[in-house]
């Protein structure tokens, strides 16, 4: 059944296409983390830790760039935004791909990230536009599913391309399946946004919007959370190529282990679409941030033990990011429910903030690795009691409640 009557993409297309977008962003982030030591080797980058500023200047251009997209999108529509979007990702990945240096290529990156960002903010707008309540959890649940795929796959692509030819052919691929995802956009999805609901391009009305962003105490609680949460797993994400070459003196089996912890998230996300109409976002993400806190605790105690077992370790962060994957989506769609008629302005400011915080955050925890899992361990830890104590105030210390939800929103 299509998400609406006359609606011409069905859900399951619906969902591949969200799905498409974001994952593009994934497989910018996930697909060069094997190549980390060739490229350190080819510009002479002597610190090993500054190679994670290939994954945090993409992520703080992909945050700062959420702030724009939201406006333009409310303004012109969701599909010319994304089309535009695609485009510019396309190209700077292409010159990506010709970097004379570590700064040029970072510098590449970061407007790579920044042109990306609409890809984020206007498919949370575009779901939005078409649902709301429990039923966009459900909907956000099942495009994270299909997300997720990729970064289970995108480290094992980038070694395969590693095996065959130099780093730079992985942005090429980015090219390439940009252009790919670009013209199955075109082609097929329509305009979601309503004529009654587009907004003018005026600083006084996207300053109001972001007031009452930022003002709404449930909504702006459960970005902050959610930011908090991001910053924990985008330390691991910095850390993890360097976790398991220097650490574990596993660099080969990296890809697989991180496909592990990816897969973690993607089976938790489907649990989620499963249950979420049934139990409510809020109960399972709240259940689903204590067992994160918990589980961060053995992350601390496994991370002390002399000789720390590998498989330990992959075990508790692949829970942990189970959590994640329970949490994210369910927090995400909390904080844009009372924002229906304003979705993609509200969701640009909040995506903005989420991943700006959640970069410093994962760079902090990242350039603290010390040869141990230690500091990312308590980053975890962190990153889990703020999120707890921000959702407290969110919420008025009523935790576990179920609220009524708005009916579901018709195209």
């Amino acid at each position: 059944m299509a998400p609406t009557t006359g609606f011409p993409l069905g859900p399951r297309e619906l969902v591949a296409m969200m799905a498409a977008l974001m994952a593009l962003n994934a497989l910018a982030i996930d697909s060069i983390l094997p190549a980390f030591p060739e490229i350190g080797e080819a510009f002479g980058v002597v610190n090993p830790n500054s190679r994670q500023y290939l994954i945090s200047s993409y992520l703080m251009g992909m945050g700062l760039g959420s702030l724009f997209y939201g406006p333009i999108g409310d303004r012109y529509g969701r599909k010319p935004v994304l089309l535009g979007s695609v485009a510019l990702y396309v190209a700077f990945g292409l010159a990506c791909a010709f970097a004379p240096d570590f700064d040029t290529l970072l510098t590449l990156r970061f407007a790579q990230g920044f042109s990306a960002a609409a890809m984020g903010v206007l498919v949370v707008s575009v779901i939005r536009d078409i649902f709301s309540g429990d039923r966009m959890a459900r909907f956000m649940s099942i495009i994270f599913i299909v997300f997720m795929a990729v970064p289970v796959i995108a480290p094992t692509i980038g070694q395969l391309i590693l095996y065959f030819a130099e780093w730079r052919f992985i942005f090429i691929l980015l090219t390439v399946m940009g252009t790919a995802v670009g013209v199955w956009v075109y082609l097929r999805l329509p305009e979601t946004l309503r004529p009654e609901n587009v907004i003018p391009i005026r600083l006084d009305t996207i300053g109001s919007t972001w007031f009452k962003v930022v003002f709404n105490r449930t909504g702006f609680g459960h970005v902050a959370a959610g930011g908090l949460l991001m910053g924990a797993m985008f330390g691991f994400l910095n850390s993890s190529q360097q976790i398991f070459s220097e650490v574990f003196d596993a660099q080969d089996i990296f890809p697989y282990a991180f496909a592990a912890v990816a897969g973690a998230m993607a089976v938790s996300n489907w649990f989620n679409s499963r249950i979420v109409e049934r139990f409510g976002a809020r109960r399972v993400s709240q259940l689903a941030l204590l067992a994160f806190l918990v589980l961060s605790m053995m992350q601390i105690g496994a991370a002390m033990l002399p000789g720390e077992p590998m498989a330990l370790f992959l075990v508790i962060v692949a829970l942990n990011m189970a959590m994640i994957g329970f949490i994210g989506a369910n927090f995400g769609s909390i904080a844009m429910e009372p924002f229906g008629k304003m979705a993609g302005a509200a969701s640009s400011f909040q995506m903005a903030f989420r991943t700006v915080l959640g970069t410093a955050i994962g760079a902090f925890v990242g350039q603290a690795f010390d040869g141990s899992t230690l500091p990312m361990a308590f980053g975890f830890l962190f990153c889990g009691i703020a999120a707890l104590a921000v959702i407290y105030w969110a919420e008025r210390g009523k935790l576990f409640r179920r609220p009524g939800t708005c009916p579901n929103a018709p195209m």
